[in-house]
Formats: structure tokens, sequence, C-alpha cells
């Protein structure tokens, strides 16, 4: 008994630690991807040459003072995936989430004045900008949102999000636009694709809710998606996603691990200076309130994704903020009827319609029939939502219809044939 209530209190304490901690995945989905494509470290570690040596030879802007370049102006397309009413979040909510970014990239947010005044010279406006695509890849007009219900509860950090094959959505050309999935992703905040990953797949992926302000209790700023765009162009964990370890970056200190909560004061680790842990890094994991600003040094490398040569560069030519050459009303998003499969009529004399509703994972399984002794009847490809079958030559009784996907999920009806 003095056991389970302890180890009830150590799975509590675990669970109430990731509830008030940002959970990034990014990471972890980068080591996965490489373990799935042992080729993508050779063009991470050429990226990664290449970068170094360029910022060598690159003169930087004064940090701490307003961007006076060019600005980089990124076109987004924002992908909500929602399962239930309450998920599918308001335009307004992804405006306010395409300002928090402008913000924070802009250095333009008013939680600036808390960076503390031994940081302050070396916080940087980026120079980079988000706005929400004006044309989509064909040229017609877009307010650079798109909403599809989906039958699944629950996302992974697996993509299938960004694949509409699986019920998520495709994402649109990585090469003109940056793609941003919204959807529910349980205890996880979000996670990102980085350069040199397949462009498939490229974009954010954040959890509905911390995406814009939200209720979250310490995430409720919006800056999750500022965290995940600084992996998206190129930046790592300011501690270097292990104990001291090195986040690419000259002017961010050493840093042991990451930050809960919402420190203040000077806060010492790995021989990182006078100065402490720079843990009000937006690439930290500290909670909204308590992070405000990128450096010079996470500016500049951000910024050569951007040249020639680079991962980012075509976004510069890109069409999605062009005035649209084809004008005409977006459809309007479609809400099923249900959402689970349909079997009708029952009972039926000459044909069954299998109504599958939105969930389009089913199409290209089988349909099996069996009868009450569970000999096997007859079989059906599935090559759409709505499948009709004839039964005009079943004798009349019970029989029994199965489905089943890889992942394990079953559709099970039986019906009488008259």
């Amino acid at each position: 008994m003095r056991f389970l209530i302890f180890t009830l209190f150590i799975n509590f304490a675990i669970t109430s630690k990731l509830s008030a901690q940002r959970v990034c995945s990014s990471f972890d989905y980068k080591e996965q991807e490489l373990k799935n494509s042992p080729s993508l470290n050779t063009r991470i570690d050429n990226i990664e040459n290449f970068i170094q040596q360029k910022l060598i030879s690159r003169s930087t802007n004064i940090a701490g003072k307003p961007h006076t370049g060019s600005v980089i102006k990124i076109p987004v397309v924002v992908h909500i995936l929602y399962n239930t009413p309450q998920q599918n979040i308001s335009d307004e909510k992804v405006f306010e989430q395409i300002k928090v970014l402008n913000e924070s990239f802009r250095r333009l947010s008013s939680d600036t004045a808390i960076t503390p005044q031994w940081f302050k010279s070396i916080a940087a406006d980026c120079g980079i900008e988000f706005q929400l695509a004006t044309s989509d890849p064909q040229r017609k007009n877009t307010s650079g949102i798109i909403r599809k219900q989906t039958p699944v509860i629950q996302w992974g950090t697996d993509d299938q999000v960004k694949f509409s094959a699986k019920a998520g959505s495709d994402a649109w050309d990585s090469q003109n636009y940056l793609n941003i999935w919204v959807c529910n992703l349980g205890i996880v905040a979000g996670y990102s694709s980085f350069p040199g990953g397949p462009t498939e797949k490229d974009g954010i992926v954040i959890g509905t809710g911390v995406f814009g302000k939200s209720s979250r209790a310490g995430y409720n700023m919006g800056k999750t998606a500022v965290h995940e765009a600084g992996h998206w162009l190129g930046l790592r964990h300011i501690w270097g996603d292990s104990y001291c370890g090195d986040d690419w970056v000259d002017d961010t200190p050493k840093q042991g691990n990451f930050t809960a909560g919402c420190p203040s004061g000077i806060r010492p680790s790995c021989s990182s200076g006078p100065n402490g842990d720079m843990y009000m890094n937006y690439m930290d994991l500290t909670q909204d309130a308590c992070t405000n600003l990128f450096t010079d040094g996470q500016k500049e490398r951000m910024r050569v994704f951007f040249e020639p040569g680079f991962d980012r560069h075509t976004l510069l030519s890109s069409y999605g903020l062009l005035p649209p050459l084809i004008t005409e009303i977006p459809p309007v998003d479609q809400l099923p009827k249900w959402d689970h499969p349909q079997l009708y009529p029952n009972p039926a004399t000459n044909e069954i319609t299998l109504d599958l509703s939105n969930d389009i994972r089913w199409i290209g399984k089988t349909i099996s029939i069996t009868n009450l002794q569970g000999q096997f009847i007859m079989q059906s490809l599935i090559n759409s939502k709505v499948v009709k079958m004839n039964i005009d030559n079943l004798q009349p009784g019970l029989y029994f219809l199965v489905v089943k996907r890889e992942d394990g999920a079953t559709v099970k009806q039986k019906f009488i044939k008259m």
C-alpha cells in the first residue's frame, strides 16, 4: 500500500511538472528524422559548415538597435485541424498569433522592458516578419487560413497531421510558404522541422491550447509559436540539448539545462559568467511572461538561411504575398453529419451503404462480411468514403461487416439481409 501511494505521488509529480512546463519535441523530432534517414546527417553537417563560414565573414548589425537592413517577410499558411467545434479556433486568434510573432521577432513587445540590463546590449530586432498568405499555390486568393474537421482526436509528433491521406492537411509548397499546423497535441506544446529536412514535412506544429493568447497557465501569450519558429529558422535550444551543450551561437551563455517556471535574478550554471543563464531567451522553455529576446548572434544565424544556397532563400521570391491572379469565393468548411461510420439501410434487401464520413484513412482497406458462424462470405475494397455493396446473392439472415486498419482501429457493424 505504501509503495502504491509512493508510485501515485511520483506519477502525480511528473504529470504536474509536464502540465506546468512547455513541452517542445523539436529535438526528439529531429533525432527521429535523422534516425529514419541517416543521409540527412551529412546534409545537416554540410549546412552547418557553410553557415559557420558565412557567419565569420558577415558584418553584424548593432545589437539592441532597430533593424536597419532589409526586412524578411515570410508568407504563412495556417492549417487548423479540429475534432470538436471548440478546437476550430477563430480567425482573430490566428491574427493574434501572427501579431505576437512579429512583435517578438522585431523586438516590439512591451515585455522587452524587463530584459535584464546586462543582456540588453545584445538583444536583437531580427528584421523578420510573418504575414498570412494572399495567394495560394494556384495563385487564387486566400486568407492564409485552412480549416479541416478531422476524426483524429489527438495527434502525435509523427507528422501524420501534415498529410490529407492521414486525415491531416497537406503542406503548401514549403519553398513559398511557412506551413503552421494547429491541432490537439496532448501535453506536447509544439515541434518544428529543421532546415535541410524533407520539404514535404517542412513547417511548425502547435498545440491548439497554446496557439495565440490562451488560458494555459504559464504559456498563454502565444510564445510557443515564437519558440518553434526559432527552431524552423535554425536555432537550437539555449542549452544545446545536452548538459552545458552548444547552441551554435556565440553570444548566448552556456547553460546546464532548460529553465522551468518564471525565475528572476541571476542564475548561474556551466560557468556562464557573472550574468548567469539567459533563461529569458525565446529558445529556453521558460514561461511566456519571462521570455523576451533573441540575441544578435541568433539573429545572424536565422538570417543567413535566407541567403542564396540556403534553405529559406526561395521564400524571398515567394508568390505567397503577391496579389492573387484568380479571385473566387473560398469554399465553406463543411462539417460532416457524423464522425463515426454509418451502415444503412438496415435491414437491407439488395444493397448496403457504408458511409465512413470524413475519415479518409479507411480508403484502401478491405471490407469483410461473415455470417453468424464466422464463415467468410464476401469482400469489397474501399475506394471512396461512401461504399455501396450488392448483397442480392446473400441468404436472408444476420451478417457482420468488419474493416481493420494498421493502427488498430476497427469498424464492426451488423446488418440483417431480408
